[in-house]
């Protein structure tokens, strides 16, 4: 399948002008009292709970490229207040109650993602929606059953969700071949890129400095070095998600995972009558190398997946660029389940990278003891779990007790991964496994392929 552009960072900026001017680097050293690693969601979101709880802070964020070049100006813009993590693993550390209220947390993110928003003037397409998550073969029928059961057990209110049948699912979208479908209420569609360079702006409005093409070398306790100088500072927040493993020392802490996305051209108004999709909803699929979906803002459909899931030696992408198989997998995503597509032109193709931690959980902190702090490690559920990263650091750094920093995930050590080539071989491995699962069910096979709990197995899924 042909494409108009590859990479330059993401579709999102093109809706948008184009890559923002960069501000200004360091130049040169100087003293803060808080220096934040990445002008991320997680940087940006903790420098601005930080200057709204104390606005005497002088506050530094340092950016090897620009606000917004990584996953948050390039992921699918699902602000969906997930809990996508293994809830076992932080029962390890915790009760049954403190996740539970983990849970509650993450879907609070979304109410407080859009207040800020509208408290803000920060316009990004946001959107109140649906999640619909599809199964097209009787396998994913079952897990999507068994995921509705499963958040039910876990206290999610049973008015936030609903199974729908075939017939229903085709009402909301024409998905070709659906047999049922899961749906998530209270979620929300945005546009990233917009997100994040609104909040840039308004965090720089409360008189934080945003230092661009400053490249961090290596940090410590109290120190940032970079290429452009020292910022010495006595609290210092690492915010770096997928990017982390780029870091002298941090190279195993986190996995930067691809995944990849296409944009179509502008649907005319007779083909959305043919596919529906009023409801704007988030859409993806019970299948185990899973797709997400969105209808933009002027009426284009993005599709995104997992397209080579990981280069050797924790390698990361040329700004969005990626593999013309990436392009033609998601093209064949999109026709599959949305057919009355298949004539239409893809206008942008891009991918990035999410941090993954060992045991796939996300994870925030902060030692006291050093002033270093951290979050990410949110396996592509960023949009959401950033602002709360952002709004635990604050609490953290300003040494609150509160509700906010007694949630698991908070402090949690989590080995590092395997060096290479071990780390490449699992991830490969893990996914290959999924495709393989997914081909015997699409082929008929009446359950989930045990190959896929063989893939959960390899990497610690």
């Amino acid at each position: 399948m042909d494409v108009t552009t590859n990479g330059n960072i993401s579709f999102w900026y093109a809706d948008i002008g184009g890559v923002p001017q960069r501000r200004p680097a360091l130049p040169g050293d100087r003293e803060a009292d808080v220096c934040i690693i990445g002008a991320g969601y997680t940087g940006l979101w903790t420098a601005y709970y930080l200057k709204k709880a104390d606005p005497s802070l002088d506050i530094v964020v340092v950016e090897r490229e620009f606000a917004g070049f990584g996953g948050s100006g390039r992921n699918g813009g699902w602000l969906s207040g997930g809990f996508g993590w293994s809830r076992e693993k932080y029962l390890k550390t915790a009760t049954r109650g403190a996740v539970v209220d983990m849970q509650r947390a993450m879907a609070g993110t979304v109410d407080e993602v859009i207040r800020v928003a509208e408290a803000e003037g920060i316009d990004a397409d946001i959107l109140r929606v649906d999640n619909i998550t599809v199964a097209t073969n009787r396998p994913q029928l079952e897990r999507a059953r068994e995921e509705y059961q499963f958040y039910l057990d876990w206290e999610m209110p049973a008015d936030r969700m609903e199974m729908l049948s075939a017939e229903e699912a085709a009402r909301r979208i024409r998905i070709a071949g659906v047999e049922g479908a899961f749906v998530i209420r209270d979620m929300a569609r945005v546009q990233p890129a917009k997100l994040v360079r609104g909040l840039a702006n308004v965090v720089e409005s409360l008189g934080v400095r945003i230092f661009e093409g400053t490249a961090v070398t290596g940090f410590t306790k109290g120190h940032v070095e970079t290429e452009r100088g020292t910022v010495r500072a006595p609290v210092v927040i690492r915010a770096t998600e997928g990017f982390t493993a780029g870091l002298p020392g941090y190279e195993r802490t986190w996995l930067p995972l691809n995944s990849a996305q296409i944009v179509t051209e502008p649907l005319p108004e007779a083909l959305w009558r043919e596919i529906g999709w009023e409801g704007h909803e988030l859409l993806g699929d019970a299948a185990h190398a899973y797709c997400y979906a969105q209808r933009t803002r002027e009426g284009r459909i993005t599709m995104g997946g997992r397209g080579v899931p990981y280069r050797f030696g924790s390698r990361t992408d040329i700004d969005g660029q990626t593999q013309q198989a990436t392009i033609d997998a998601l093209h064949a995503i999109l026709t599959r389940l949305l057919p009355q597509t298949k004539s239409l032109k893809i206008e942008h193709a891009w991918c990035g990278v999410l941090g993954v931690p060992r045991d796939w959980c996300t994870t925030a902190g902060f030692d006291r003891e050093t002033g270093i702090g951290w979050a990410g490690g949110y396996v592509g559920l960023g949009v959401s779990s950033s602002n709360l990263a952002g709004r635990t650091l604050a609490d953290l750094v300003l040494r609150r007790e509160t509700e906010l920093t007694g949630l698991p995930w908070v402090n949690r050590t989590v080995r590092p991964w395997e060096p290479e080539p071990f780390r490449w071989l699992g991830v490969h491995s893990m996914y290959q496994l999924y495709r393989m699962a997914d081909a015997r069910e699409f082929a008929g096979l009446q359950h989930t392929s045990k190959l896929a709990a063989i893939a959960d197995g390899i990497t610690g899924h």
